[in-house]
Parts: C-alpha cells; structure tokens; sequence
C-alpha cells in the first residue's frame, strides 16, 4: 500500500516536535531539584553483566542498545536509497557527496582551530561533523505544504551521506581494545547473514537473531556497539523495486518506534546538562557550536555552490539559492548524532562531555532558528511568486498601461 505524503509529512513534523520536547524537558530536570532523581535513573545499573562493559546503566542501555537500532534503521535507509532511491546513480550521488564531505569537513577543522589542535581535546574533532536527520527535516516540516520538495529531498540525501560518513567515523575512531576472537565471531555471523539473502531467506526474523548474535559479540569485541545495526542492515534482502520486501517491511515496522520511541528517550537520556556554573569560554563548547552553526553552511552551501557553478552537478528543480542556503544551515542541526559522538570523544572527561552537550544544543538551536526563519520567508516568496505567475497566466501576460 502507497504511504500518503501528507500522512508522513504529519508524522515527521510530530517526531521532530517530540524530539525538541524531550530535550527540553531533560534540559528542564537536569537544572531542578529533580536533577538527583534524573541522574539516578540513568546511573542505575541493570540487567545481567554483559562482555567488555559488566553491568550496563540505563543510559548505557540507551545510547548502546536502543541506539543500535536507529542505527539499523539508517543502515537500511541507507542501502535502499543506494541501491533503490535517491542515491541509486552516479548523478545523484555526486551532489548531495560533494555537500555533505565538505559539511563534516569545514565543522571539523573549524573545531580544530577554535581548540588551538589541543591534544587533549581532538578527539572532539567529528562532534559538530553530523547532521540531525528526524531534527532537521522536522524543522523543515514546520512549513507544511510551503516547503519545497526538491529542497526537503537535497537536505535528507545530504544528511543520510552524513550519517554514513558518522557511522564509518564511530567505527574507526571511537572503539576500545579490540578483541580478535570476538570480531572473528561477528565476521562469522555477518557471513551467515549475507549467506542467507543469498540464498533468498525472505523471512525477517533469522535476521533479527543475527542482528542480536551480531550486536552481542559487537559489544564484546571493543568495536561500538551501534556498527551492528548498519552492518545487519546490509545483509537483508532489498528487492528492488519491490514494495514489500523484507528490507522494506523492516524499515516501514521500525520508523514509528524509532521516531517516536528510541530518539525522544535519547534526546531525554542525553541532553540533561546542568547550566549552572557553566565555562562559556571553554574551547570544546565554543569549537562546536561555531562548527554545527557555521561550518555547516559554510561547508554544505560552498560546496553545493561551486559544484552546480563549475557544472558537476545540476541544481535541483525548481530550487531557489536561498532555499538551498536555508536547507544548508539546516544541517548544523547536529542534536543526537553530535550528543551521541560527544559521549563516545570523552569517556573520561565528564566535563568535556558536558561542554559538548551544551555546545551541541546552542549550535544546533542557532541552525534551526536561522534556518527555519531563512526558509520561511524564502517559502512566502515563493508563494507570491507563484501567485503572480498564475495572475499573469489567467490574464494572459503583461497588459498595457491603460488595462491595469
């Protein structure tokens, strides 16, 4: 059965406000006479001991279990937008690559330079690199019908790039000791996986098995946990074309839940930061929200600019430079990815972590405020402009003087 656009549109919309909700309310405890209970539900230990970590927190549980997840969903979102959507040739590809390479690019070294390329705070580096998918495109749901379609697809194919580049990032740089045997195992599981979709396993729950098998010994290697779900997301089977292949059944089951579940309960788990007596100078804060608010748009605009000026690109259809401005500072709405890399950059710092936290929602508030207003004015213009090119249709072109 077709989704109806309006319908999603809704949804999207609701989850980006959700979202904003939950941050805010964490926001809210952490800086109340709540903040002891707050922070004692997160740091309670529950469930069995698990390989390389023991007994995991409520927030381990979140950011390392229900995390793997929403990273299952972008694996799949991911694989079906290669393969099957907006990334399926090399024409797509080339322009939403070029913006969003220079969008983790230009935030990175911004944050470099801001922290003097302190060693102790480098690793820092990849934090204001990300973009929001669910933030971002709720902010530009915001606008309802008035939001530009080819503007909406540039701005979710850039962030899903990101979120590739994200993935491979946590993969590479933020892991612990490595363990051979258990990343022997995983390499076993995942061949069994893909000998499965070779073979035309259609069912989708000996995919979940290995999915759980696969993040299990994923914790237990020293690889971040999370790399399981994109890594399980590759294995199961597309159908192209297909509306009701297992890969799409799977995406379409888990959207609600991610949205409307596993990133609010994030966004509440993470964004508790207390204000008070907060380092406004602190170079890690400053680094990153100058990176999310302005190397983003620098990056992402710059780069969408001088690829459609030097002809490697074509511009999207019916897309205005201040719809794709506003589109581009968008993406410095980096919320739960640069949350979830701030806590990954710092294991040992809870100050640093801190100073992320609140660096990572001022940048990302300034985007979407800049953003939403840039692309909200932009969008009345439109209007009128459409407004008048029907007038003139109507009343067949530009009259004489003496009929107006």
């Amino acid at each position: 059965m077709a989704e109806d656009p309006s319908a999603l549109q809704r949804q999207e919309k609701f989850a980006g406000l959700l979202l904003i909700a939950a941050a805010a309310v964490a926001l809210v405890l952490a800086n109340s006479g709540a903040s002891h209970a707050y922070h004692a539900v997160l740091d309670a230990k529950v469930g069995p001991p698990m390989p390389h970590v023991g007994v995991m927190s409520v927030h381990h549980w979140i950011s390392d279990g229900l995390m793997a997840i929403f990273f299952l969903l972008v694996g799949l979102e991911v694989k079906r937008e290669w393969y099957d959507g907006r990334l399926a040739t090399a024409a797509q590809r080339r322009l939403p690559f070029v913006a969003a390479a220079a969008g983790m690019a230009v935030p990175a070294l911004i944050y470099l330079l801001v922290t003097g390329f302190e060693p102790a705070l480098m690793r820092g580096w990849a934090i204001p690199s990300a973009t929001d998918i669910a933030f971002a495109v709720g902010a530009l749901a915001l606008l309802g019908a008035r939001a530009n379609p080819a503007v909406k697809l540039l701005l979710v194919t850039i962030a899903v790039v990101d979120d590739i580049g994200a993935v491979i990032i946590i993969a590479l740089v933020y892991t612990a000791d490595l363990s051979a045997i258990a990343i022997g195992t995983e390499a076993v599981i995942l061949a069994g996986m893909a000998a499965m979709n070779l073979f035309g396993v259609r069912r989708l729950w000996p995919y979940l098995i290995g999915f759980a098998l696969l993040w299990y010994f994923m914790l237990a290697s020293g690889i971040h946990a999370t790399v399981a779900g994109v890594l399980a997301a590759l294995t199961i089977p597309l159908g192209r074309g297909e509306k009701r292949s297992p890969l799409k059944r799977l995406e379409h089951g888990l959207h609600p839940w991610v949205m409307f579940g596993i990133m609010p309960l994030f966004g509440l788990a993470s964004a508790g930061v207390a204000l008070r007596g907060v380092d406004l100078a602190n170079p890690v804060l400053i680094g990153i929200a100058a990176g999310l608010f302005l190397g983003k748009q620098i990056g992402v605009f710059g780069a969408i600019w001088i690829t459609i000026k030097a002809g490697a690109a074509s511009k999207p259809d019916h897309a205005r430079w201040s719809e794709l401005y506003g589109a581009s500072v968008l993406c410095g709405i980096g919320f739960t990815m640069s949350l979830f890399i701030g806590a990954l950059a710092f294991p040992s710092s809870p100050a640093e972590v801190e100073a992320a936290k609140i660096g990572t929602l001022t940048g990302s508030l300034l985007s979407a405020l800049l953003g939403y207003a840039v692309l909200h004015f932009t969008a009345h213009q439109a209007a009128d402009e459409a407004e008048s090119s029907e007038a003139r249709e109507i009343f067949g072109g530009d009259q004489p003087e003496d009929e107006q």
